[in-house]
């Protein structure tokens, strides 16, 4: 069980060079201003079928989502909780969408605002989600992945 605001896993995405731990809760004050990444409440937890949904800060408060317009499909995320290690690679990236685009959050992520981006069947999926252009919070950068690889420990 992850208790809100505490760091439960870690966030690897090697072209970036970014190594991150992973809190439950988006919270500004609790989560994201303390330069965690955050896990959407009521996505799926990681190795659940679903959408692994997590936000991070672009600009400021460690900006772990800083170059995220850098992924490439293809590219791997790294998620290693204690019971496991779960390699996505890059599948889909979205560019700029509304803030309230929730649909890029469904179990079977697709935006609700800009046809033809995501995905139409069920699978393990990881969504992360930064505010674009850098400086602002007007729109979301989404990068969408699929597991790969499940390594348990």
């Amino acid at each position: 069980m992850c208790i809100r605001d505490s760091p439960y896993a870690v966030l690897r995405i090697p072209r970036l060079s970014l190594r991150v731990p992973v809190a439950e809760g988006i919270s500004k004050a609790g989560v994201l201003n303390k330069g965690y990444v955050g896990h959407y409440p009521r996505t799926a937890q990681p190795g659940r079928p679903g959408n692994v949904g997590l936000a991070g800060h672009r600009n400021t408060h460690g900006e772990p989502f800083r170059h995220l317009d850098r992924l490439r499909p293809g590219d791997r995320l790294v998620l290693a909780t204690r019971e496991a290690t779960y390699t996505y690679a890059v599948g889909k990236v979205l560019p700029r969408t509304s803030a309230r685009d929730g649909g890029v959050l469904n179990a079977v992520p697709r935006s609700g605002v800009r046809a033809g981006y995501g995905y139409r069947t069920p699978g393990y999926y990881l969504t992360l989600t930064t505010c674009t252009p850098v400086h602002t919070s007007q729109y979301r950068l989404v990068v969408w992945g699929k597991l790969r690889s499940m390594v348990p420990r």
